[in-house]
């Protein structure tokens, strides 16, 4: 089990004021577990930086321009193998048992592909068992995590570790296949729409369930928080 995973996960969610007064401790626990490498951690800081430093209303803003209205940063990793094909249901169904088998329940209304969640699900597991998963998500988070340098986002690092830590490289060729995808315009409302017209399906008997996964780690350091935690192991 990986308390790191879980800190990533947090810093990939939609930010708060509980996030923003636990990001020193994040730094701390990411140092602490020392999975990550010391580039890595080095590279983190700057976004742990901006959350203590920036208003939460404009934290908030800018994840939703990169990771909102941007289907090329979509979090959810299916859509950047998948898309709307008829393979990706299957897909979801198949995680969502591997979440089941491990005694890990998806109680969001994110889709179980959601990288948060998957980190989540992750902090639970061995470490071997975790590298194995990520390195089937490698080529995607490293796609990810070029999109986000060509945007000169601090969100970058956080997607590098994770390919780093799956021993995936940029230069390999699926993701220069990932990459020839054309970036989308954050600003062009109308493409947005015609984008995400479909309803998002979504995985969990709690529609109203709020920001999904950053509660654990925040109460397990101690900081408030206001509502019930994504996902939680079977007793």
């Amino acid at each position: 089990m990986s308390v790191t995973f879980k800190a990533l996960s947090v810093l990939l969610s939609y930010p708060s004021s509980d996030l923003k007064a636990a990001a020193g401790e994040i730094g701390d626990v990411l140092a602490g577990e020392g999975i990550l490498s010391k580039n890595a951690l080095a590279a983190i800081q700057p976004l742990l930086a901006d959350m203590e430093q920036f208003d939460v209303y404009e934290l908030q803003e800018r994840f939703v321009l990169l990771f909102d209205r941007s289907r090329t940063l979509s979090l959810n990793l299916f859509e950047h193998v998948h898309g709307e094909s008829r393979d990706r249901g299957p897909a979801m169904v198949d995680l969502l048992d591997t979440y089941r088998a491990g005694g890990f329940d998806l109680v969001s209304t994110e889709l179980p592909d959601h990288l948060p969640i998957l980190l989540e699900f992750l902090s639970t597991r061995p470490l071997d068992e975790a590298k194995e998963m990520l390195e089937d998500a490698g080529h995607i988070l490293a796609a990810l995590a070029e999109r986000l340098q060509r945007r000169d986002s601090n969100y970058t690092a956080v997607l590098a570790a994770l390919a780093e830590f799956a021993g995936v490289e940029a230069s390999s060729e699926m993701v220069k296949e990932l990459l020839t995808v054309k970036d989308d315009d954050p600003e062009d409302l109308e493409a947005l729409d015609d984008v995400w017209e479909e309803a998002e399906i979504t995985f969990g008997p709690d529609p109203n369930a709020g920001c999904p996964v950053s509660r654990d780690i925040l109460a397990n350091m101690d900081i408030p928080a206001n509502t019930q935690p994504a996902a939680a192991m079977n007793e």
